[in-house]
């Protein structure tokens, strides 16, 4: 699937990529995520591109994809896209998240796209656009994170 936002994005140093691109696939733990399906398929300064592959168990008894799968999908894939402005790893959470939901969603993978819209010192504003792996949006959204400072060593 072709970005509909990622050339607006500066490339990634290796180590800042070669860091975030794993996000999702801890090898020791497992995370709500891993749970739920989520994959990174593209990332840049500021920004991120997910993937939630459909399955029946995302549903709710409609038929539908749960809303709850659409809202995990919107505040994790701005997760990597604020990581990334940072050297060191940092400590960061939600604080605000918008969701609107546009189109049902019905058997087919979600794709997203993540990307800061303002970094302040402590609190980073972010946009979201979630769309099916056939282009057709179904939702958007806004985030507010808070970040912690570097943690001290030792």
């Amino acid at each position: 699937m072709t970005s509909w936002r990622a050339d607006q994005f500066d490339l990634l140093p290796r180590s800042v990529h070669e860091r975030w691109s794993t996000y999702g696939n801890w090898p020791d733990e497992q995370y709500f995520p891993q749970l739920v399906g989520i994959e990174v398929e593209e990332l840049r300064c500021d920004y991120a591109r997910m993937r939630l592959p459909w399955r029946a168990e995302l549903n709710q008894p409609q038929g539908l994809m749960h809303g709850g799968a659409i809202a995990t999908l919107a505040d994790t894939v701005v997760v990597p896209a604020i990581g990334t402005g940072y050297a060191d790893p940092r400590p960061f959470s939600t604080i605000e998240l918008t969701i609107r939901y546009l189109a049902p969603v019905r058997r087919e993978d979600l794709v997203a796209e993540g990307w800061v819209t303002r970094r302040g010192h402590r609190v980073v504003f972010c946009e979201i656009e979630i769309r099916t792996a056939g282009a057709v949006k179904v939702a958007t959204g806004n985030s507010i994170y808070v970040v912690g400072s570097t943690p001290e060593p030792g």
